[in-house]
């Protein structure tokens, strides 16, 4: 590994949060990093993702290959990225130093920031929903009255929404380590409840045969009749485009956790057992379980949060609200606090630290409004997902085409430190990738504007192009990324 001349670090860009993980403190086992996946996986988001895809018009069985497909992509940079977490022991800001520049690294870290608190809000919202609607079954009655003006929501939602957001403030004012307990204890029970809700679901619609008879009743909410419904393959890329852009986030900072792990066979082996498989399982679960309520209650049913108030039952509804308050815990304060955190500590590192960083994102998870931003299947998949991972796929081609082709993997550990190292660039910003991000994002623009509804229409081929977001503006930004950096040493 190449060094640097002077090898000292500028105190402006390092703190216990941001330097390399001691060697004794990497040891997170492949088991470590499975059950924060499973941890991360098993969560209401990913439970309705395969209902949603039958609900826009897919079969059950499309719908969930369609998110292991997803997710089976999508684990190809998870694991990539990963590589350099655990042979420097860096965070993702500090890796993302190497191709943005020292300066220039706060562009693509607080652009995933950004992203996570949408994600961070939308969990609370749901895990005090889940609060709300259990609540309400133990009374026998809807709390709360009518909607405020402007949020769009009643008193009881909003207490119940403040009471979660204060539960994970509490986890977090502990630090990391607690996130990582967290994550090993509620895998397994996580991973339970989910086969339990199955059973009883197999059990009340007499089998898996009618359980799965459902979803064609699923797809005719959305679609009035079979030949109504839009084909498969119209639904399929911009579906596995959303599913690819689900998991977008966590293909970016995963260095920020596998940065803790004993070695690369650790972390490729955890990734890869807690990451497509357990996706695969609860997006079966979910569909299976959704479709089952069309035979036992008359209707589709695809929030967990309302199925479990349908239930009844005291010990069910206690066990409920556990099981749904760990599932959205274990995800929230591992998939959207810890990039945040160290996206702002990047910032500031000598006044945020980790807890402060948490703070910060928790308080923005408040201010987007998130339910605003999960009110319709379309707009979840095609605005949200798709929308985000437009910016976040030319931000790993940069940053993977950056460290594969052109450093083969070598970085100056030293000098991701230093502003007058290898990585100052021009003024601490690198005008390859700035220029490399803005051509892989443009491209899908006008995509985004029409599926977000700020304009009417938009020309075909940008439409289409959206549809693939995450791949081209990947491709795009790391071959145009390429192509100016060894233009310049030439």
């Amino acid at each position: 590994m190449h060094q640097t001349p002077d090898s000292s670090p500028d105190p402006g860009l390092i703190s216990d949060d941001l330097a390399p993980t001691p060697v004794a403190r990497r040891c997170w086992t492949a088991v470590d990093l499975a059950s924060l996946w499973i941890g991360m996986v098993v969560c209401v988001p990913t439970y309705m993702l395969s209902g949603g895809l039958v609900d826009l018009g897919m079969t059950w069985w499309q719908a969930v290959l369609t998110v292991g497909l997803g997710n089976l992509i999508v684990l190809v940079p998870m694991v990539l990225a990963g590589h350099a977490g655990t042979r420097y022991g860096i965070p993702f800001p500090v890796l993302a130093r190497a191709s943005f520049g020292i300066t220039g690294a706060h562009i693509p870290a607080l652009a995933r920031a950004l992203v996570a608190c949408g994600w961070f809000g939308i969990q609370t919202w749901i895990g005090g929903s889940a609060i709300h609607q259990l609540l309400g079954a133990v009374f026998g009655r809807p709390l709360g009255g009518a909607d405020w003006p402007v949020l769009g929501i009643n008193g009881a939602e909003i207490a119940c929404f403040l009471a979660f957001w204060a539960v994970q403030v509490a986890i977090l004012l502990r630090g990391i380590e607690s996130i990582k307990m967290l994550e090993r204890w509620a895998a397994p029970f996580l991973v339970l409840m989910g086969l339990a809700l199955l059973a009883w679901a197999w059990t009340r619609a007499g089998g898996l045969g009618p359980m799965l008879a459902g979803s064609e009743t699923l797809a005719g909410t959305a679609n009035a009749a079979p030949s109504n419904r839009p084909s498969f393959w119209s639904l399929f890329f911009p579906s596995l485009t959303g599913m690819v852009g689900f998991w977008a986030t966590l293909s970016l900072n995963i260095p920020d956790f596998t940065r803790y792990a004993r070695s690369q066979r650790d972390q490729i082996l955890g990734q890869a057992l807690g990451l497509p498989v357990f996706m695969m399982l609860f997006a079966f679960i979910g569909v299976a379980v959704t479709s089952a309520t069309v035979v036992i209650f008359g209707e589709p049913i695809p929030d967990p949060t309302v199925l479990l108030g349908r239930m009844g039952g005291g010990v069910a509804v206690i066990a409920s609200l556990i099981a749904l308050t760990l599932a959205t815990l274990s995800t929230n304060l591992a998939a959207n606090v810890v990039s945040p955190a160290n996206a702002l500590i990047n910032v500031a590192p000598k006044r945020i630290d980790f807890r402060t960083g948490a703070l910060i994102t928790a308080g923005l998870g408040i201010a987007i409004f998130p339910w605003k931003l999960i009110e319709s299947t379309s707009g979840y998949i095609f605005t949200w997902l798709v929308g985000y991972s437009a910016l976040l796929g030319p931000i790993g081609g940069i940053i993977l085409a950056d460290y594969y082709l052109l450093r083969r993997t070598e970085l100056d550990l030293d000098g991701l430190f230093q502003r007058r190292g290898p990585y100052s660039y021009r003024g601490g910003f690198n005008p390859a990738a700035l220029l490399a991000l803005a051509l892989g994002v443009a491209p899908n623009v006008p995509g985004f504007l029409h599926a977000a509804g700020f304009v009417s229409a938009a020309p075909p081929l940008f439409v289409t192009l959206y549809t693939y977001a995450w791949f081209v503006g990947f491709g795009i930004a790391a071959v145009v990324y390429l192509a100016l950096m060894r233009g310049s040493r030439r």
